[in-house]
């Protein structure tokens, strides 16, 4: 979060403590009790289940007392006005959020609201949820209403990267879409501030891509490797570093705009939230492309469409489950990224939702798909 005058700007920038390895769970055991004696413990998934159990069994041990809840649909209003009441008739005095990105922001806005000390454990490396001091809200459908900026960070992120290597491939390949609109997003929102600390924030996004795009192959081939580590940290913790560098300033652009109007459309629901934003950064360049006369923004469609296509991130509607989607329902989604107040508009030029809706049709313009061959294994 950040505000900003003439004279000062506030930010949010990371939590106060980080504890990342292969045994970061084990090492942080020591410190919780000093935050929380009786937190909830929030998850969701069933696919979770198990190593939320043994999570509380390692709580007990250390004299904490946790309470398990979960979310019943993604980080929404009607979760959060249940769980709020479970946690106060419970008497919990912190919040332990366990899963992926819509558990870890549902954790956060819960202990935000109440005012409780945080915990994020991610189970994936498919956001940098666990590191930000901002919270998205969806419908109980699974719709992107709006996002919320937190007082700060969590008061403590542990990844522990064994628990993240037991997720599938399919979220770190969707970790590293999102991350990479990083950079595709900052360079054209905040590229040119005069601000220092957003022009280094920029320079990080530059270089968390280059690496992403060094790494992203031999990682997701080969989860016990040092690329697999550098990745998937990247991911989870410098992609957030950016945005608490960045905060408001260092905004997300067409890319996340497309990802909330794709999630105003049931067909699109069963796709990750990095896929359709990396399917946005397509849509993005492809505007900058056609409405800004980027011929960069050209190459860089050309090199990002077979890494994205090979990761098995959608590359194309008919990917994203929208190949038989009528006109309407296409509009749909465009008007709600064109909305009033989006970040579609931190563009350097107008964009209309005719406009979107073409750049939508057209990602493979001009590429030369091959067959795809995704990494789907879990890992």
């Amino acid at each position: 979060m950040q505000s900003s005058s003439s004279s000062c700007a506030t930010h949010a920038i990371a939590p106060s403590r980080v504890v990342r390895g292969e045994r970061a769970w084990r090492e942080s055991l020591k410190l919780i009790p000093a935050l929380t004696r009786r937190p909830a413990l929030l998850g969701r998934s069933q696919a979770t289940a198990d190593l939320r159990d043994q999570l509380e069994s390692d709580l007990h041990t250390v004299g904490v007392d946790s309470v398990q809840v979960e979310l019943e649909y993604d980080c929404c209003e009607h979760d959060l006005q249940r769980l709020q009441d479970t946690l106060n008739s419970h008497g919990c005095d912190g919040v332990i959020a366990a899963g992926g990105g819509k558990v870890l922001d549902a954790g956060k806005l819960l202990a935000d609201r109440l005012q409780l000390n945080c915990i994020t454990v991610p189970l994936s490396a498919a956001t940098c949820a666990g590191w930000t001091a901002l919270s998205n809200i969806y419908s109980t459908d699974g719709a992107f209403e709006g996002d919320v900026a937190l007082q700060r960070c969590p008061d403590l992120l542990i990844f522990d990267h064994s628990f993240a290597r037991l997720a599938p491939a399919r979220t770190l390949a969707s970790g590293i879409a999102d991350a990479l609109a990083k950079w595709y997003e900052a360079s054209v929102s905040s590229g040119a501030s005069n601000d220092g600390i957003i022009q280094q924030a920029v320079q990080m996004a530059r270089v968390l891509r280059d690496q992403l795009l060094l790494d992203a192959k031999e990682a997701l081939e080969n989860p016990k490797s040092e690329a697999w580590v550098r990745v998937a940290e990247a991911c989870g913790l410098t992609a957030g570093v950016i945005g608490g560098l960045g905060g408001a300033q260092c905004r997300t652009v067409a890319a996340h705009a497309v990802h909330n109007g794709l999630t105003q459309l049931p067909a699109c629901h069963q796709v990750l939230h990095g896929e359709k934003v990396g399917f946005g950064i397509l849509v993005q360049l492809r505007l900058e492309e056609r409405l800004g006369g980027s011929q960069l923004a050209a190459q860089a469609r050309r090199q990002l469409f077979p890494l994205l296509h090979d990761m098995g991130v959608p590359v194309t509607l008919e990917d994203l489950g929208l190949g038989q989607a009528g006109l309407h329902e296409l509009r749909q989604a465009c008007q709600f990224a064109c909305r009033a107040g989006s970040d579609l508009h931190h563009l350097p030029f107008p964009v209309s939702e005719t406009e979107l809706l073409e750049a939508l049709v057209s990602t493979q313009s001009g590429v030369a798909a091959p067959t795809r061959q995704a990494n789907r294994s879990g890992s």
